[in-house]
Parts: structure tokens; sequence; C-alpha cells
């Protein structure tokens, strides 16, 4: 997926000795969201018990990714648009701007143009981080990827397991709604029905129904 690309792109960078840092945006409140980022001090609010360092200051010198970037708040997008712009941020509770020098990759399974036009989404913010722009279409539109994805997950384990012709056959006509994650746990559950009975060949009863039925 999405975080797979963004680590393979720092692997290869000339940061790849200094950290990769992932967060999910969807996941975290506005106010975590700032904390999370930015770190805060202590005192800055109940809770604040020591000082945080945050995703930002960690990721210093390396690469931060931040996923579901369409997710975020407009106020947010302006505390996020002056690092873009000048690598400075603002712990929360803290008088002193700090600054930082990181790799940004966002990521989103959203129209960004379309919520730009709702007003969901700052456009300033948008050319900002749409410096270079990767596509990652669904596996549905790239079945030829669906072949060494599987070998892959047949082989990362101490035991080694080979799929029946019958089986790429049909995890090759299937669509893939939730896409390589979806792939990840078809083949976990074949591995299990494999250990059960002591074999390496993952047959077409050990894939679910509605596959076989494609």
């Amino acid at each position: 997926g999405k975080e797979l690309a963004a680590k393979a792109i720092h692997s290869l960078s000339k940061r790849k000795d200094k950290k990769f840092v992932a967060v999910n945006c969807a996941a975290l409140t506005e106010s975590l969201l700032e904390s999370e980022l930015f770190g805060h001090v202590k005192g800055a609010f109940t809770g604040a018990v020591i000082d945080k360092v945050g995703k930002f200051e960690a990721a210093n010198n390396g690469t931060i990714f931040l996923d579901e970037i369409g997710e975020t708040t407009e106020i947010f997008q302006v505390k996020l648009l002056r690092v873009l712009q000048s690598g400075e941020y603002d712990k929360v509770g803290s008088v002193n701007s700090a600054v930082t020098d990181v790799r940004v990759i966002s990521a989103t399974n959203k129209d960004l143009k379309q919520l730009i036009k709702e007003k969901k989404f700052r456009e300033d913010l948008f050319y900002r981080l749409n410096v270079i722009n990767i596509n990652i279409p669904s596996l549905r539109e790239r079945k030829e990827d669906i072949e060494p994805i599987v070998r892959y997950f047949c082989e990362s384990d101490d035991k080694k397991y080979q799929p029946s012709l019958a089986v790429l056959k049909s995890l090759n006509d299937y669509d893939w709604p939730g896409n390589v994650r979806e792939l990840e746990s078809v083949i976990k559950r074949a591995k299990v029905f494999c250990e059960a009975e002591n074999r390496s060949l993952i047959q077409l009863n050990d894939l679910p129904l509605e596959i076989v039925k494609t």
C-alpha cells in the first residue's frame, strides 16, 4: 500500500540513515494531531506532565509520512502549511518556534481537487504538497502484480508454500475490493489450512468461496 511505497522512497534516498515516521491523520482528533505532530511542553494542558517530542522533531533530517491528509481540518492545514513553507512549527504550549528539515510524503484516497472545490481542503496546501504526484492504482488495475505478491506472501514464513495454477487463476480473476491487504489475508487463511493438513500446496478449497466462485 501507500506506506510501503513511502518507505521505499525513504530507503532509496540520501535520508535512509535517518528516521522514517508514519502518521495516520484520520486516527487522531485535531487537538491530539497537533500534539502528536508538533509535540508539547510540560504543563501545556491537563495530563501533559512531561515534554513530548513531536513527529516532525523525531523525523528531523529523515522522512515523515502523513497518511489520509484529506481528513485534516482547515485549522490544522494552516499549521502544516507553515511547516512546509519555512520548516518552522510551534510545540503546543511553547512560546518559542522550532525548526525541522524533513521530507514530507503525504497520501490520500480522496479527490483533493474536489475537496478544494467544496472548501474542505486548502488550495495553497495542495500545491505545496503536490510537487511529485504518484498514483498507486488499485490491485484490480494491475493484475500483473498479483502473482509476484502472492509468491512473496507464500514465502514470507519459515515454511514455504506454493499456489496451484488453479489458485493463481482464481486470484487473478477476482477484483480485490480490499486491495493488497485483502490478498494478504486470503493467503494467510490458505496457509492456516495447509498447515492443518501438513501440506505446502495451496489449493482451491483453501480460498474463500467468493473468490472460487469468480
